[in-house]
């Protein structure tokens, strides 16, 4: 017998479209940005440093794996660059860590609808823009486990 899952409450797609506020990026809660060897390389390769600096510099270490550090007056992360009082941008956007890429597709986030909605209150990017599929949503969600 073929048992089929019931389909998630998002089946019928999500809209999502970065408004590149910088509020995902933004204190006041700290939190932990994951990065793998393939990301550091990236960042070092798009900064033009080597990835030792880039490890000195952005990261620290937590329970043994690399997180970017964040400002310690507001826990912004470091590399979203203030953008004159309209929030901020990604110094990084073209090579940001895989978990950066799939917010707010994040399995805590498409929990629920309410768990949606809580995470649209912080994003104004939520219910935004073109719609995204479940394909596309879930294939986000499982490229990065947050």
């Amino acid at each position: 017998m073929n048992e089929q899952s019931p389909s998630p409450w998002y089946a019928a797609g999500l809209a999502f479209e970065c408004q590149q506020c910088g509020r995902c990026c933004a204190g006041p809660e700290e939190g932990y940005v994951w990065v793998t060897p393939d990301d550091i390389a990236a960042i070092a390769a798009h900064l033009g440093i080597p990835p030792q600096q880039v490890m000195d510099s952005y990261l620290r270490t937590v329970r043994g794996r690399y997180s970017l550090r964040e400002r310690p007056g507001n826990r912004d992360c470091l590399f979203l660059v203030s953008e004159g009082g309209k929030g901020g941008r990604c110094a990084i956007y073209p090579v940001r860590p895989m978990q950066c890429h799939t917010w707010p597709f994040w399995a805590y986030n498409l929990a629920s609808p309410d768990a949606w909605s809580q995470a649209g209150r912080r994003c104004g990017g939520i219910n935004r823009g073109p719609l995204q599929d479940r394909e596309q949503i879930e294939a986000r969600r499982d490229a990065t486990k947050v």
